[in-house]
C-alpha cells in the first residue's frame, strides 16, 4: 500500500517485502517459462544445457565432459543442472550461485555488468529469446491495424516477462524500439535471418521476427524480470 512507503520508508517495521532479485537457477526458470520452453518433469537425472565449449576444457587435465542435453532435457529446471565443482557452469556463477567448495548460510545478490552481458549472450538466453519473439507473432497474428497489433504484442510480451501490462510510456518506448528495429532489419535482411535464426528469403517477415526477438530481448534483460516484488 503506497501509505506504508511514508510511514516505514525503510521498512523497518517489516511493513512490506523487500525487493530481491531471485536466484540463479530461476532467473534460468523465468525465460523458459517465457518462452514457453520450460519442460516442468519431475526428477530423474542432472542435464548440462549449453555453455561456451572452452569452458570445459579449463577442468583439472582436460578431464571434464560436457556433453549437452538434447531434446526436452534441454529445458529441464536449473535445480537440475549438473553441478562440476572444478568448473561450475558460468551462467549460475554470474548470478551469485554457491560454488560447492564452502559451506552457503545466504546467497549473495551481485548487481554487475557481466549479469547484463549472461542475459544478452548466454546461448540459452538467446534461444528463449528468438522462441518468445515467434509466439508474441504466433498468439498475437497480424490484425486489420499494424498498430494495433503491435501495442497487443507488447502488452502481450509485459504480461509474459512482467507479469503485468505495460504504462503507457513504457507501451510507446517498445513500440519505437520495434519500429527502429524493423527499419534497420528491412535494410539488412541476411543479419535479420541470422538474428532471428530464420530464412532470408523472405525479407519483410525475416525483418519482423527479428525486431520481436529484439523486443524480447530487451525484455528480459529488464531489472522487473529478475527481481521479485
Amino acid at each position: 500500500r503506497p501509505e506504508l512507503k511514508q510511514r516505514d520508508p525503510y521498512n523497518k517495521l517489516l511493513a512490506y517485502q523487500n525487493r530481491l532479485r531471485v536466484e540463479a537457477e530461476i532467473i534460468r526458470d523465468l525465460a523458459l517459462t517465457a518462452s514457453g520452453l520450460l519442460e516442468r518433469r519431475i526428477g530423474g537425472p542432472s542435464i548440462r544445457p549449453p555453455q561456451p565449449k572452452d569452458i570445459a576444457m579449463l577442468g583439472y587435465a582436460n578431464q571434464v565432459k560436457w556433453k549437452e542435453s538434447q531434446g526436452a532435457d534441454r529445458y529441464r529446471r536449473g535445480v537440475y543442472i549438473f553441478f562440476q565443482r572444478t568448473v561450475p557452469f558460468p551462467m549460475l556463477m554470474d548470478f551469485d550461485a554457491p560454488d560447492s567448495v564452502k559451506c552457503c548460510t545466504r546467497r549473495e545478490r551481485s548487481n554487475t555488468p557481466i549479469g547484463a552481458l549472461a542475459l544478452q549472450n548466454d546461448p540459452t538466453f538467446v534461444e528463449c529469446a528468438r522462441v518468445l519473439g515467434r509466439r508474441l507473432m504466433r498468439e498475437v497474428p497480424q490484425g486489420a491495424s499494424e498498430e494495433e497489433t503491435v501495442r497487443q504484442r507488447i502488452v502481450r510480451a509485459f504480461l509474459l516477462t512482467l507479469g503485468r501490462p505495460p504504462a503507457e510510456d513504457e507501451l510507446q518506448t517498445i513500440r519505437q524500439l520495434y519500429r527502429e528495429a524493423y527499419q534497420e532489419f528491412r535494410h539488412t535482411p541476411q543479419d535479420a535471418a541470422a538474428y532471428a535464426g530464420v530464412d532470408p528469403k523472405d525479407k519483410d517477415h525475416a525483418a519482423r521476427v527479428a525486431a520481436w526477438v529484439l523486443v524480447a530481448r530487451t525484455m528480459m534483460n529488464l531489472d522487473g524480470f529478475i527481481t521479485r516484488d
